[in-house]
C-alpha cells in the first residue's frame, strides 16, 4: 500500500491573505453573457473556450448571481490561480486554503453548501483528485477554468470520471455586442422604429467586420488588428505548438492561415497536402489532420462535416472550417474581395452553436449546398441558408433552388432563408420556406 504525501510550498499566512482576498472581491461591472449552464446538480461545470473570450468574467457572473439569489459572501468562495504570489502552488496548499475555509465558517456546507469557483486550475499539479474528493463529500458546487492548452474537456471528463459538464464561452455574440455598448433593443425588432432599425443594421455590419471579442470592443482598427492578431499568435504558439509538440510550424502557419482566411470554404486534407507538397514543404496527411485537430481543440476554429448517414462519408468529405469570431476574417483576407458574406455566414454558424445546435452541411443529390442542418435535442430540425442580398438576382434564385431541394430531402427539417438584408423579398417565397432578416434572427431566443 502506497500512501501520497503532498508537500505543502506556499505559507499559511499567505494563504490566509489569499482567502481574505477572495472572499471580500467586491462583484466587477461585467457585460452579462448569455451563458446557458446545464441543469444537472451535482456535476462541476467545465468553463472553456478560446483565449480572452471572457471565461473569467463569466464566472464572476455566476458568483455574483448567486450573491444576488441571497447566498451568503462566505459561501461563494472563487480563487484565481494565476496570482504570482501563488506562483508553485501544490495540490496540498490549494486543499489546505479550501479546509481553512471550512474551519473559518463552520456550518457553510451543511447550511446550503457552498460555490467554489477555481480559475486557472491548470496551474495546480493534481488538481484533478482534489476536486473528485470536494465533490464526493457533498455539498459543493465546483466551477473549474483554465487555459485550453492545459484543459481540454475531454481530459476534464476523464479525470473527473463523469462528473463534469461543459460549459462553452464565445466570444460575444450580436446580441451580447450591443448589450456592451449599452444599445441592445429592449424589445422585439419588428416593434422598433424604422430609424432604430437601421442603426440595427449598421451596428450588425460593424460586428461582422469587428468581431465580438471583449476588449476589442470600440478599439481602432489599427489596435483591434494588433490585438486580435496576438490573440491568433498566443493560441496557436501556447496552445498548438507547445502543447502538443508541433514539428512543422511552417505547415500549420499555412493551414491556419488558410482556414482563417476562408471561413465556409472546405478543408480538404488532400487538396492542402498536394498544394504544401507542390511548394517544397515536406508533411505528411495524417499529420495535417493533426493539425486541423489541434487548431479545433484551442476554438480558434469550428468545423462543419457533410450531413450523411455514412460515418465514412463523413469522413471521406471535405469539411468547411470558420473561425472561432467574424473579426479574425479580415486579419487573414488579402484577396482585396469583401468579406461581408462569409462573416454572416460564420456569425450564424456561431449563433447555432451557442444556442445548442449539431450542425451539418447538406449536399443534394442534384448538387446544391445548403449551409447549415441543425439538430437539437426535443426541437425541429432546422435547414439554414445564408445569403447577403434578398433581391432576385442569379445568387438568390440559386440558394432558393438549394434550399427547396434540401427540403424535399428532409421534409422533417424547417428550412428558412438568413439574408443580411433587411427589405422583405420582392418576390412570394417558395411554398414552406421562410425568411429571416439577420439582424432579427441574431437577437431572437432560441
Amino acid at each position: 500500500m502506497y500512501i501520497v504525501i503532498y508537500k505543502m510550498t506556499i505559507s499559511h499566512d499567505l494563504l490566509r491573505i489569499k482567502l481574505a482576498e477572495s472572499l471580500a472581491a467586491e462583484a466587477p461591472a461585467l457585460t452579462r453573457r448569455n451563458v446557458r449552464l446545464p441543469g444537472i446538480h451535482g456535476k462541476a461545470f467545465a468553463v472553456i473556450g478560446v483565449r480572452r473570450s471572457g471565461k473569467t468574467s463569466f464566472l464572476a457572473q455566476c458568483r455574483a448571481d448567486r450573491l444576488t439569489a441571497g447566498r451568503s459572501r462566505e459561501a461563494q468562495l472563487m480563487i484565481s490561480l494565476e496570482d504570482e504570489r501563488l506562483t508553485g502552488l501544490s495540490v496540498a496548499d490549494l486543499g489546505w486554503l479550501i479546509e481553512e475555509h471550512a474551519r473559518q465558517f463552520p456550518g457553510l456546507r451543511e447550511a446550503g453548501g457552498i460555490t467554489l469557483y477555481l480559475d486557472e486550475v491548470q496551474t495546480v499539479p493534481g488538481w484533478e483528485g482534489l476536486v473528485r474528493r470536494l465533490m464526493d463529500a457533498g455539498s459543493v458546487e465546483v466551477f473549474i477554468s483554465g487555459s485550453s492548452a492545459k484543459l481540454l474537456y475531454r481530459e476534464v471528463a476523464t479525470s473527473l470520471r463523469g462528473r463534469a459538464m461543459e460549459v462553452l464561452v464565445y466570444p460575444f455574440s450580436f446580441r451580447e455586442v450591443l448589450r456592451h455598448a449599452r444599445v441592445e433593443p429592449s424589445k422585439s425588432v419588428e416593434r422598433l422604429r424604422p430609424s432604430d432599425r437601421a442603426q440595427l443594421d449598421q451596428r450588425l455590419r460593424r460586428y461582422l467586420a469587428e468581431g465580438g471579442f471583449p476588449e476589442a470592443q470600440g478599439a481602432a482598427p489599427r489596435d483591434r488588428a494588433a490585438l486580435l492578431s496576438g490573440y491568433v499568435d498566443i493560441v496557436v504558439l501556447r496552445d498548438v505548438i507547445e502543447r502538443h509538440g508541433v514539428s512543422n510550424p511552417l505547415a500549420l502557419r499555412w493551414i491556419e492561415r488558410q482556414l482563417l482566411a476562408n471561413p465556409g470554404g472546405s478543408f480538404s486534407v488532400k487538396k492542402h497536402y498536394d498544394t504544401l507538397r507542390s511548394q517544397g514543404v515536406a508533411v505528411g496527411k495524417d499529420t495535417l489532420h493533426d493539425y486541423l485537430g489541434h487548431l479545433e481543440d484551442a476554438f480558434l476554429v469550428r468545423t462543419v462535416a457533410m450531413h450523411s448517414a455514412s460515418e465514412r462519408q463523413r469522413m471521406v468529405n471535405p469539411r468547411k472550417a470558420y473561425p472561432v469570431d467574424p473579426g479574425l476574417i479580415a486579419l487573414f483576407e488579402r484577396s482585396g474581395r469583401t468579406h461581408t458574406g462569409r462573416a454572416l455566414e460564420t456569425a450564424v454558424m456561431l449563433e447555432l452553436e451557442r444556442r445548442g445546435w449539431d450542425l451539418a452541411y447538406v449536399r443534394t443529390p442534384e448538387g446544391f449546398e445548403v449551409d447549415f442542418l441543425a439538430h437539437r435535442a426535443g426541437d425541429t430540425p432546422l435547414l439554414v441558408q445564408v445569403c447577403l442580398e434578398s433581391e432576385g438576382d442569379e445568387t438568390w434564385d440559386r440558394e432558393l433552388r438549394a434550399l427547396e431541394a434540401a427540403a424535399t430531402a428532409h421534409p422533417e427539417a424547417r428550412p428558412f432563408l438568413v439574408t443580411l438584408d433587411a427589405v422583405p423579398p420582392s418576390r412570394p417565397m417558395p411554398r414552406g420556406l421562410t425568411w429571416a432578416p439577420a439582424a432579427r434572427w441574431l437577437l431572437e431566443e432560441m
